[in-house]
């Protein structure tokens, strides 16, 4: 009879999950796996939008930085020609010296009046390329903002 008892002792009994339903087990794990498609699908949406607009940043970006790189090449010709344009000119009037000390008088003069031009065209300068400089990096950032908040918790 002892034999008769051993078969008829189910694995539950065995093992001692008679509440476990094989049914229930697989239920979660396909909502676990659904929830996390759903998941996946939506950031794999939000990371193409934001490919997205960071290739729209990045052309922009480029596009100003061209921009400004031209505005800062006319500037410098602007400053190479009004040097050349003093020099010349400066050259001309030396051509028409009468006395050292006439000499010396026009060209205290031509450098000091180059010296202030110099001073006054590095500010220029440094201020447009200040300005585009904030230009370029003013998309960066807010493109890199958006982001950061897109993906914080």
């Amino acid at each position: 009879m002892a034999a008769k008892a051993a078969l008829s002792t189910t694995p539950a009994d065995v093992f001692g999950f008679s509440a476990f339903d094989p049914n229930k087990m697989n239920a979660g794990f396909r909502e676990a796996a659904e929830k996390s498609i759903s998941q996946s699908r939506e950031a794999a949406q939000k990371l193409k939008a934001l490919t997205e607009d960071a290739t729209k940043t990045l052309e922009a970006t480029m596009e100003t930085a061209k921009t400004g790189s031209v505005e800062l090449g006319m500037k410098t010709l602007e400053v190479v020609r009004a040097n050349t344009e003093a020099t010349l000119s400066h050259i001309e009037a030396l051509m028409g010296v009468r006395s050292v000390s006439e000499l010396v008088e026009l060209q205290s003069a031509f450098v000091r009046r180059q010296v202030e031009a110099t001073i006054e065209q590095t500010k220029a300068l440094h201020e447009a390329g200040k300005d585009v400089a904030e230009r370029v990096a003013k998309p960066t950032t807010e493109a890199a903002r958006k982001a950061m908040s897109a993906f914080s918790l």
